[in-house]
C-alpha cells in the first residue's frame, strides 16, 4: 500500500499540490518572515509554488499576509523574491 502524500494549497495560484513541490514561507517566533526550504522550522507557515509568478500573485492578492496574519514590509517581500530565485 502506497503511503499518502501530504497536500498543501499555494496561496498564490490556489492549486493544491504535493507538499514537496511547494516552498514554505514562515513567520517565526521572533516575527521574522523568511523562506523555510526544509519545511520543518517552527512558526506560522504558508505555502507557495516554486515559481516567482505565484509569489507575486500571493503578494498582490495579500494571500501571504492573510495566511501569516501579519502585514509584510516591502523590503521583506523583495528579499523573499531573491531567496526564491536562489532556492526555487
Amino acid at each position: 500500500m502506497e503511503k499518502k502524500k501530504p497536500m498543501r494549497k499555494c496561496v498564490g495560484c490556489g492549486e493544491s499540490k504535493e507538499k514537496s513541490l511547494l516552498i514554505r514561507v514562515i513567520r517565526d517566533t521572533s516575527g521574522e518572515i523568511h523562506l523555510d526550504p526544509s519545511g520543518r522550522a517552527n512558526g506560522r507557515g504558508a505555502y507557495v509554488c516554486r515559481d516567482i509568478k505565484c509569489l507575486e500573485k500571493a503578494i498582490k492578492r495579500k494571500g501571504l499576509e492573510r495566511s501569516l496574519k501579519v502585514s509584510i514590509p516591502e523590503e521583506t517581500l523583495e528579499q523573499l523574491k531573491k531567496e526564491l530565485e536562489v532556492n526555487g
